[in-house]
């Protein structure tokens, strides 16, 4: 008989199957607290239990961990964990420290489909989409790796989150709900695919939502984002429009800095009539190179007379700096070893 993975359920699954193992029903509170509270590695852990409970469980089931296969620190503190999957295929997620808060970097995807000309995770093709466990247990493996409590997640991996949609929400749900996150501090990032922007908010807890739009005319974005040629700018951003956003919310849109391609006055004025109407904000990011793309980085003068521009235009706009650069930890730089 083929094991359970316990971190593979949900907490309805969980109860289903605390029920035909004929254990009451407050045992499976117990294993779900010892998974997500304690970080349980595996099913022995659980002490909670007497032994000869456990020597039944793990009979029937086990606790699966994602497989540390590398752990890089950049000289800027960042840190970047190569993470093996059941299967064989790699993941990469990066910690990101910036005073009090600890923000951990998650994979929706092993690999990526959408070939954004600024992002290395796309060179490697598409493996598959990762289950909710697979994605949660990123927060988890880290946490226990570093011993260091995280304080924000944002989906900005390997990987598109809204196409793998069911598993994201599903993961989401566990994030807020098993592992005690707010959803405020919780960011999801998509390059735009516009009738699941609206399905999101819908199915999931409403976290922050970040737009990756990095270009001001379709011209531009088609070459910097094939996803254009599906969703265009003005598709995009129509769903937006429609987003039920509360009062103090905003979505966040990133705009990756290109030299000579999307860096002019021009863009960043048109950027400014782009958002009238859109609670927004705008990440500037300048361009991370890697030596397969045809990219360059802008120049210092341009970053800042674009979000000159843009501030006066009335749009709340940081230049993010991105950390772990030195060891391709930084925005698109992610490219798992194994696949190298």
């Amino acid at each position: 008989m083929q094991k359970i993975n316990l971190k593979a359920l949900s907490k309805d699954e969980l109860k289903e199957f605390i029920k035909t193992q004929g254990l009451p029903d407050y045992r499976a509170k117990q294993i779900l607290h010892w998974i997500y509270g304690k970080k349980a590695e595996s099913v022995e852990d659980i002490t909670e239990l007497s032994k000869a409970l456990r020597e039944k469980l793990s009979d029937a089931a086990y606790i699966g961990n994602l497989k540390l296969l590398s752990r890089q620190t950049s000289s800027d503190g960042a840190e970047k964990f190569l993470s093996g999957l059941e299967d064989g295929e790699a993941i990469e997620s990066v910690l990101i420290p910036d005073e009090n808060r600890r923000t951990l970097c998650l994979s929706s995807q092993a690999g990526c489909v959408m070939g954004c000309g600024f992002c290395l995770t796309g060179r490697i093709g598409f493996k598959r989409n990762l289950k909710a466990h697979e994605i949660v247990d990123q927060i988890i493996s880290v946490s226990r790796i570093t011993g260091k409590q995280i304080t924000n997640i944002v989906f900005m991996g390997m990987g598109e989150p809204l196409l793998n949609f069911d598993e994201v929400v599903e993961a989401i749900k566990r994030i807020t709900d098993l592992l005690g996150f707010s959803k405020r501090r919780i960011t999801l990032s998509t390059c735009g695919i516009a009738p699941k922007i609206i399905e999101l908010y819908k199915k999931a807890p409403h976290v922050n939502l970040a737009i990756s739009l990095n270009a001001t005319d379709n011209k531009t974005r088609d070459i910097i984002m094939p996803i254009n040629k599906k969703y265009p700018i003005e598709v995009l951003l129509s769903a937006c429009k429609k987003i039920p956003l509360s009062l103090q919310d905003k979505i966040t849109f990133e705009y990756v800095i290109i030299d000579g391609l999307n860096d002019s006055p021009d863009d960043a004025k048109r950027l400014v009539r782009l958002l009238k109407g859109i609670p927004s904000k705008v990440n500037l990011i300048p361009f991370n190179p890697f030596a397969e793309s045809k990219f360059k980085r802008p120049s210092d003068y341009n970053v800042l007379a674009f979000q000159d521009i843009l501030k006066k235009g009335g749009i709340i706009a940081f230049i993010r700096k991105s950390k772990g650069q030195d060891i391709l930890a930084a925005c698109g730089q992610l490219k798992a070893a194994a696949y190298k």
